[in-house]
């Protein structure tokens, strides 16, 4: 029976567990946004969102209890000074699970946890990404209307060019 006992083991020992939660959380502050089995998701989201309520408590005793459990100098500064100011007014419910569906290769439920708040960081890359697409789509045309005012310019060396392959061929017969 699990009589007062909270969460759930995922298959580990009680260390690899609590390593597993604590790599997830300092991702999801690094990132703002996981995916993961939907599982492993409702469980990170506990150790989250204590992490953040302790942060909004700005103090050395705040910072020395997170720096535990992150093990990370650079992603507890990222929490008490990025994430923790953004939430100071929220009593709770700090971060979002959505469920994606089954992934493919085993059948796993996966969800997508993040902070509820920071989905520009989503849409920024998405932005980033179709700029990028962009600036390479312009390139090619630049370089196939180089090509073209290059043929249309000089076009005795095309022909001439034309000619060298031709006596080649015939030279090879």
């Amino acid at each position: 029976m699990r009589h007062r006992k909270a969460g759930k083991s995922l298959n580990r020992t009680a260390s690899h567990r609590k390593a597993t939660l604590c790599n997830l959380s300092a991702a999801l502050f690094e990132r703002k946004h996981i995916t993961t089995t939907e599982v492993k998701a409702k469980e990170a989201r506990r150790v989250t969102e204590r992490l953040i309520t302790l942060a909004k408590n700005d103090t050395v005793h705040a910072r020395r209890i997170a720096l535990k459990t992150l093990r990370e100098r650079r992603i507890v500064q990222i929490l008490f000074n990025d994430i923790a100011p953004q939430f100071s007014e929220r009593p709770g419910g700090y971060t979002r699970v959505v469920k994606l569906g089954q992934r493919q290769g085993d059948g796993a439920r996966m969800a997508i946890l993040e902070l509820v708040g920071f989905e520009t960081a989503s849409k920024k890359k998405k932005a980033k990404d179709k700029a990028k697409e962009a600036k390479e789509d312009t390139k090619k045309k630049r370089k196939a209307k180089a090509d073209k005012d290059e043929e249309i310019e000089n076009p005795e060396e095309s022909s001439k060019s034309a000619k060298t392959k031709n006596e080649k061929k015939a030279s090879d017969i």
